[in-house]
């Protein structure tokens, strides 16, 4: 991606307008030859399905189709959650480059930043979405994207002979679908006894879950949810073959991420981007080589490559401010060695975490290696796998590989073969054996993050207040980049989890020209704590009156962590009622990680247990007041 770094600034808003969004005019030829295209999609699987061998998937119509097309055995997601990854494949771009990262934001985008339908649009293609939407921006609105999006949305509303990219999307194999017994039993109310699982004799069970009862039957009901799905895929396909546009249609099926399961959604395992992608092509549309029947292809793709390849098999032009690249269709690029993924805040909870995939290996970075795997979130305590997770943690009795994933702490790197731990418990990160394939990810990972301008090592508050300079969150980077900016950024969040050997340069960037420098050095002299507290505590004192209220923040967790709660939890409570909302959260957030010596500041949690901007804050709110009174935890 050096376009961004080297060209950005050349491109007026004119030629970015005459460059990227117009598309190439179609010639009458392939005008009378375009292919319709249909997107099977649902929600919260992995490739849990009979055509990628799973010995327990009853899936015959996914199974049909990959036998008429090709299956892709390593497609990832961007994110291990629905909404960022869905920023991601609407426009393209990856979710963190856009400030789309957080979940349920709302970002601006910048005006040149057309979702790929609306260029379909442009030449013709009458679009039409159902009906998920969770882009995480409302400008272009859903009306502007689409010419029909909601339940009644549908090709067969197209003008006669107007070709049509069309959507569809299962919800029933959502998170919800396990965890909640109606909602599990009315989505599966049609699957008939010989469709049904035994989950005692299901055999995939991951190691990292406390083998119960109780978890078992969420690993069944996630089977018996996916056949449900496959089913309503069927109709779909058998749709369009009564309409007679089976031969004139190109279809894809794929799912927005893993399993809708602990340490699978929301992570940046396999488990949690990992997804079946299945796509058949009719041969008057196949390019030589590409999508013959029953073919398997281990090409790396991630979700952002979706709307460009569309657009490729299309006949338009793939804008070059996509990130994500064609893999079908003519003129294709060189194919992928990495894919790429990126976690955030999720939900109220923040955890900065970057990935780098490739054929075999995982390479994780923690940014935040301090919080526990398993933070507290409302969604998932709800659900009863983990339910049992605190359970076996409280009584001790959880399994080695589900002890992993309950500890304190992460470590700062992880490294994976998938080919010899594909549930990725040996973490090879500091295996002498396997330096050469650290670093060489690592490097990747780093590149990637430059490349596309990592918006997610800027606090979320900051985020929001420098949006309404730059006129939209991409632009916060790249309107009027300091040279040397994001090469602090990414150094100094490396600093902040190296420990005491970084006390130094972790001071000299508190006195940083730019907030998220200093917001960063002021969290990793915090992470130090003690340690660092003689030479820290002045540097630290002195931020607390910085302009940024996430460096204020940043700076009274570390006094406190440092044994100064007599200065740090007073502007911690004045924080929890400031302006800015996502400031409000970060506070909530520190106070609650103090546990009991946030004992002082309970007032100002309870008072923080009502208007607010946002639920998410009175979540952990409620959270920590209800750890410090010693109840039970009631989430609203």
């Amino acid at each position: 991606m050096q376009f961004f770094r080297s060209s950005w600034l050349l491109l007026t808003a004119a030629a970015v307008n005459a460059a990227f969004l117009a598309g190439s005019p179609l010639q009458a030829a392939e005008k009378a030859r375009r292919p319709n295209i249909l997107w099977i999609s649902c929600e919260d699987i992995s490739p849990h399905l009979g055509c990628y061998g799973d010995p327990h998937a009853i899936t015959p119509n996914i199974d049909q189709l990959a036998r008429e097309g090709v299956r892709y055995t390593h497609a990832f997601t961007s994110a291990g959650v629905c909404a960022p990854c869905r920023s991601g494949i609407i426009t393209g771009m990856y979710q963190n480059s856009i400030g789309t990262h957080h979940m349920r934001c709302n970002a601006e985008l910048p005006p040149w930043l057309h979702p790929f339908p609306m260029l379909l649009r442009d030449a013709g293609y009458y679009c039409t979405n159902n009906s998920k939407t969770d882009y995480q921006f409302s400008k272009p609105s859903s009306k502007e994207i689409w010419d029909a999006s909601g339940s009644k949305a549908h090709w067969k509303n197209r003008e006669p002979d107007q070709p049509f990219f069309a959507v569809f999307n299962f919800t029933g194999c959502h998170e919800s679908g396990i965890a909640s017994e109606e909602k599990y039993r009315s989505i599966t109310r049609d699957l008939t006894d010989d469709q049904r699982q035994d989950a005692a004799a299901l055999t995939t069970f991951p190691p990292y879950y406390p083998d119960t009862p109780i978890t078992r039957e969420d690993w069944k009901r996630n089977y018996e949810l996916i056949t449900a799905m496959d089913a309503w895929a069927g109709g779909l396909l058998e749709e369009l073959a009564h309409a007679g546009l089976e031969n004139d249609t190109i279809v894809f099926f794929w799912s927005d991420h893993g399993v809708g399961l602990p340490r699978a959604k929301r992570w940046l395992y396999d488990s949690g981007t990992h997804i079946p992608l299945v796509v058949r092509i009719p041969s008057q549309f196949r390019v030589a080589g590409q999508a013959q029947p029953g073919t398997v292809s281990n090409d790396l793709v991630c979700s952002v490559d979706f709307g460009p390849t569309v657009l490729n098999l299309a006949g338009v032009d793939v804008p070059a401010f996509c990130q994500g690249q064609a893999f079908l269709g003519t003129q294709l690029l060189a194919k992928r060695s990495y894919v790429f993924g990126a976690r955030d805040r999720m939900d109220e909870r923040y955890d900065i975490i970057r990935t780098a995939r490739d054929h075999r290996y995982r390479y994780i970075r923690n940014y935040e290696p301090l919080k526990p795997y398993y933070q507290y979130m409302n969604t998932p305590e709800k659900g009863a796998t983990m339910q049992e997770i605190r359970r076996g943690q409280a009584t001790g009795t959880l399994p080695v590989e589900a002890t992993l994933f309950t500890s304190d702490t992460k470590p700062v790197e992880e490294l994976y073969d998938l080919e010899a731990d594909p549930h990725e418990l040996h973490n090879l990160a500091t295996n002498p054996q396997h330096l050469e394939r650290l670093e060489t990810m690592r490097t990747a990972c780093l590149t990637w993050q430059a490349d596309v301008g990592d918006l997610g090592l800027i606090p979320e508050a900051d985020i929001a207040d420098r949006e309404q300079q730059a006129g939209s969150r991409f632009e916060i980077l790249w309107q009027d980049p300091q040279e040397d900016f994001l090469s602090r950024l990414v150094n100094v969040a490396a600093k902040a989890s190296e420990g005491p050997s970084a006390t130094a340069e972790l001071l000299a960037a508190l006195n940083d020209e730019d907030a998220a420098v200093r917001y960063w050095a002021a969290t990793g002299l915090g992470n130090i704590g003690k340690p660092a507290a003689r030479d820290a505590q002045a540097g630290l004192g002195n931020a607390l009156a910085d302009p940024s209220a996430s460096v204020r923040i940043a700076a009274a967790r570390g006094l406190c962590r440092m044994g100064q709660l007599e200065r740090g939890l007073p502007v911690l409570q004045h924080e929890l009622t400031g302006d800015q909302e996502w400031a409000r959260l970060a506070a909530a957030i520190v106070l609650d990680e103090l546990d009991e010596q946030a004992r002082p500041a309970l007032a100002s949690l309870q008072a923080a247990l009502t208007d607010q901007p946002n639920k998410y804050i009175v979540r952990v709110a409620n959270k920590a007041v209800n750890d410090l009174q010693g109840t039970a935890r009631q989430v609203p």
